[in-house]
């Protein structure tokens, strides 16, 4: 049995990590959940089969001594958590963003290899049977050289109205930290991480300063100080192109947007649902064609994770990967900032 422990009682915590470890309860022992509030604590571990619940990590580590930990904590507490967790020898799931900085993210990396431990990330999207469909073609050679990619995450009015995610210090950013970094994660998934040459941005803060209530909920706009949006050129050494685009509040038609485009000299492809298509002679083919998006990923991910820790050779968003994209994230707003492209 494989003792687990949460860090951090929040909605995430409940909704995807408890969720799947009370799946496997026949090979993990859920021993404990971590969270500075101790009733919230108290009452996540009681709701979620946890054995105890404690308000200090370190604590809890000496005490339980936990093989798996996953950590659902505000993005700023992720670099320190993990370290704590790898210290002590526990395998880490951690949410996205990997952490506030590039040089985190590779300390992170660093220590995980140094100790043979996994230490993976929570980009769900990867691991969608659309994704396994769009990758394998991808590597077969059906779409041919992809010299343009577009990946999209975007909302027209989709301020998060809990949590804090319009708390730049916390968070490390808005929707470019939050949700833009799954795409980016997806597309550069599928191309095999190409090395980056250039990366040029800008970002806008334009409306949730004005605003204070959307689909999602309501805000205080005299705090809101991350972006709304953010639009990204990010170039490859070997000549090919990824756009990105971002936001939780943009003047748009569609309500939402979550997708990959890939464009080859073969063939194109989107991953949400799934579709290959082409042209023959003039006639538009449809090579493949899923008619839903698969919506297990978040559990997939979990899977992933677990199997992994207990011996199976599975795909992982792993630590050099994390490392790799908070590397863009953190070039995106380098670029942004400063309105100039940034070389890597």
């Amino acid at each position: 049995m494989k003792k687990v422990a949460i860090i951090g009682a929040g909605q995430v915590a409940e909704k995807v990590h408890a969720a799947y470890y009370k799946t496997r309860t026949q090979e993990l022992e859920l021993v404990a959940v971590v969270d500075p509030d101790a009733t919230r604590a108290a009452d996540f571990a009681e709701q979620n089969g946890f054995a105890r619940s404690y308000v200090d990590a370190a604590e809890m580590f000496e005490a339980e001594k936990p093989d798996m930990v996953s950590i659902c904590t505000p993005n700023r507490f992720h670099f320190d958590n993990v370290m704590l967790a790898l210290s002590h020898g526990a395998a880490v799931m951690c949410e996205k963003p990997p952490a506030m900085t590039a040089s985190e993210a590779q300390q992170m990396r660093d220590l995980a290899v140094e100790r043979g431990l996994v230490l993976a990330y929570d980009f769900h999207h990867r691991f969608a049977t659309d994704m396994r469909d769009v990758k394998q073609a991808y590597a077969d050679g059906v779409l041919g050289e992809v010299y343009m990619t577009k990946a999209k995450a975007l909302r027209r009015s989709g301020v998060p109205g809990w949590g804090s995610f319009t708390n730049k210090a916390l968070q490390g950013g808005g929707p470019l930290i939050d949700i833009g970094i799954h795409m980016l994660d997806a597309a550069m998934y599928v191309l095999d991480f190409p090395n980056v040459k250039k990366v040029t941005a800008k970002m806008f803060q334009k409306i949730g300063t004005k605003k204070s209530e959307g689909t999602f909920g309501t805000w205080d706009p005299t705090k809101y100080d991350v972006e709304d949006a953010v639009f990204a050129f990010i170039e490859f050494e070997n000549g090919g192109l990824l756009q990105l685009e971002t936001s939780f509040v943009l003047q748009m038609k569609e309500s939402s947007v979550l997708n990959v485009e890939f464009f080859g000299d073969e063939a194109g492809a989107t991953l949400f649902p799934a579709e290959i298509y082409t042209d023959r002679a003039g006639e538009l083919v449809t090579i493949l064609k899923n008619e839903t998006a698969d919506e297990e990923r978040h559990a997939k991910s979990m899977q992933a994770f677990v199997d992994r820790v207990l011996g199976a050779d599975v795909m992982v968003a792993d630590a050099e990967q994390g490392y790799q994209v908070q590397r863009l994230i953190e070039a995106i707003y380098e670029s942004a900032e400063k309105g100039e492209s940034v070389y890597l």
